[in-house]
């Protein structure tokens, strides 16, 4: 059992009205708020150590860059890395999908072969695929998804082949919650002969999430989604493959020797992250995931979990309300639409009332294409939220649904 009011006062930007009203903050899926000891550690940074790494002698740079390797070792751990080689530095989620995709489409992709995605993609695991398949003269596939948004594992059965090069999935889906069975598909990709990239910017900070035990090949994720900073994301590749791969930018610590005619390549982790970092920012993200790893993750799954079927099953009760997406393994989101009423118009009521949610198409343009809408209003649940909330979110919906 966590302490909800105890983990709330961690967080000073739940502590204010908006429009007259306690805020309600339900847009955890877009970025989640931060707990004071993330502020701090930036701040503190900032204010004693702020200096640049790897490569200075002196007191600062000595504090600065083990303040960095400590989230990298943290990091690998989160997500049980082999080791901590393992872990490479991004701005994000979006940054790291590209840098496979491009270092991965540039060496390992040729004319004719086919890399398969999921119709409930967030656009930053289609279009640097579409780019590099592009470029390469490769078929990107696209695995179909039911009425109630889960994947037809049946048609993905039928795309495997020898030609299939990549899998780049998402765990949870960031518009309709679907968790996905991750270890079978990585399975069978490898079955086929083909490498595994796995979303799990929406997995990480609420489910279970074990490299090994899902054996992909890449996995990515963002710490700002996780109560961390922004501009910081996590590249987790298996030693092989990230060996294997090109770099996918030049320039300073990324290289071991500059000559004007050939450069050699530094050792991973370092090769993939060229230039000066954002040092502050990954220095922070170490107090957020140990803010996580305090509460524990089935904590956090079984109060986010209460929370999602309280909400889920009372927007089903409301009349004029319709779920999009209900599959039977979900996680934290919930997407809905008002027939009398535009999700523009949905998003902005609800925020007079002191609600945040997040309205549009999430990034996921397709499939809203696939439902025939334009977009969805979208709640997501975070550990600092309460069932009090849910309550008032669904009185609120009901009132504006019924008005």
């Amino acid at each position: 059992m966590i302490d909800i009011p105890a983990i709330r006062e961690q967080f000073p930007v739940l502590h204010q009205e908006v429009n007259g009203h306690p805020l309600v903050y339900f847009d955890n899926a877009a970025t989640t708020q931060k707990p004071q000891r993330v502020i701090d550690a930036l701040l503190h940074y900032y204010r004693f150590d702020n200096s640049n790494i790897h490569r200075g002698v002196h007191t600062l740079a000595d504090r600065a860059t083990d303040g960095f390797e400590q989230t990298r070792e943290l990091a690998a751990k989160f997500i049980n890395a082999a080791e901590k080689e393992e872990v490479i530095f991004t701005k994000g989620t979006t940054e790291g999908i590209n840098l496979v995709a491009h270092s991965f489409g540039r060496s390992m992709l040729h004319p004719g072969d086919e890399v398969i995605i999921s119709a409930m993609e967030h656009h930053s695991n289609i279009v640097p695929w579409q780019m590099i398949c592009e470029e390469r003269g490769a078929l990107l596939k696209v695995i179909p998804v039911t009425e109630n948004g889960e994947l037809i594992l049946e048609e993905y059965a039928r795309q495997l082949g020898p030609k299939t090069k990549m899998v780049a999935l998402v765990h949870v889906s960031n518009t309709l919650g679907t968790v996905n069975p991750v270890r079978k598909i990585t399975e069978m990709a490898h079955q086929a002969g083909a490498k595994v990239l796995i979303d799990a910017a929406q997995s990480v900070g609420h489910l279970p999430v074990d490299v090994q035990e899902i054996d992909c090949d890449f996995l990515v994720f963002s710490a700002h989604k996780i109560y961390g900073p922004t501009g910081v994301g996590v590249l987790y590749g298996k030693r092989a493959e990230l060996e294997a791969l090109p770099p996918y930018q030049g320039g300073g610590s990324m290289i071991r020797d500059v000559r004007f005619e050939k450069t050699t390549y530094n050792d991973i982790p370092y090769k993939f992250e060229a230039g000066t970092p954002t040092i502050g920012e990954v220095i922070a993200f170490k107090p957020a995931i140990e803010f996580i790893n305090e509460l524990g993750k089935p904590a956090i799954h079984s109060h986010e979990d209460e929370l999602f079927r309280q909400a889920r099953e009372g927007l089903q009760s409301i009349p004029g309300v319709r779920l999009v997406g209900q599959a039977a393994e979900a996680s934290g989101i919930v997407s809905f639409l008002l027939e009398k009423t535009h999700l523009f118009d949905t998003g902005m009521l609800l925020d007079a009332r002191g609600i945040a949610i997040r309205t549009g198409h999430h990034c996921t343009q397709p499939l809203m294409e696939r439902f025939g809408i334009e977009g969805t209003c979208r709640a997501s649940f975070a550990v600092y939220n309460t069932k009090e909330e849910v309550d008032y979110f669904l009185e609120s919906v009901e009132k504006i649904a019924t008005r």
